[in-house]
């Protein structure tokens, strides 16, 4: 038998860093994704403590959150539970819910500022069609970035998320990187 190993999304056995300026690009391979959506007649459950967001929404407790995807539908987020069955621990959490996994699909990149919110507004404006001075923290969407569909989730005012399909990840991890350096050059 071959000896596998596991890769990042981005091809590479340790998942890609970057700093440009005061932004600081991360992949995050430990992410576990799963989608969450209520059967006809359901009542929204509390998974690990979570109140599910209303649209345009992001709720954290702790390791976990939610972003609203559609009526009666969230993605649940699992920090550090990437490489686990993520869905099964949240079919636990939500019986009678309708849970499908989700991690191996997408690819999360995190970025950061240690100049607060303004950069972050700016590389918003190159990047998507959102209004960055009305997309604060606990906000999230489902917005293009360049020709993809990409989830942007407003973390913290430092901290912003770009959750792609992860068959793009090359194209989206470049369109970010181009466009925060092109905020350094300026």
């Amino acid at each position: 038998m071959s000896d596998l190993k596991p890769i990042s999304a981005l091809g590479a056995a340790a998942p890609r860093l970057l700093t440009l300026g005061t932004l600081t690009l991360r992949e995050n391979p430990g992410l576990g994704l799963a989608s969450l959506a209520l059967r006809r007649g359901g009542t929204a459950p509390s998974p690990f403590g979570l109140t599910l967001p209303d649209p345009g929404g992001w709720a954290a407790s702790g390791a976990y959150a939610a972003f609203w995807t559609g009526p009666d539908q969230w993605m649940i987020e699992a920090e550090g539970r990437g490489e686990e069955d993520f869905a099964a621990a949240l079919k636990a959490e939500a019986p009678g819910c309708s849970i499908t996994e989700q991690t191996d699909g997408w690819v999360a990149f995190e970025i950061t500022s240690v100049a607060g919110g303004a950069p972050l507004s700016r590389l918003m404006e190159k990047l998507v069609n959102v209004d960055a001075a009305g997309f604060g923290p606990g906000h999230a969407t489902r917005t293009g970035l360049e020709h993809m569909s990409v989830f942007l989730i407003r973390r913290a005012e430092d901290r912003l998320a770009i959750i792609g399909m992860r068959t793009l990840a090359g194209s989206l991890w470049h369109a970010i990187e181009t466009a925060a350096g092109r905020l350094v050059a300026v």
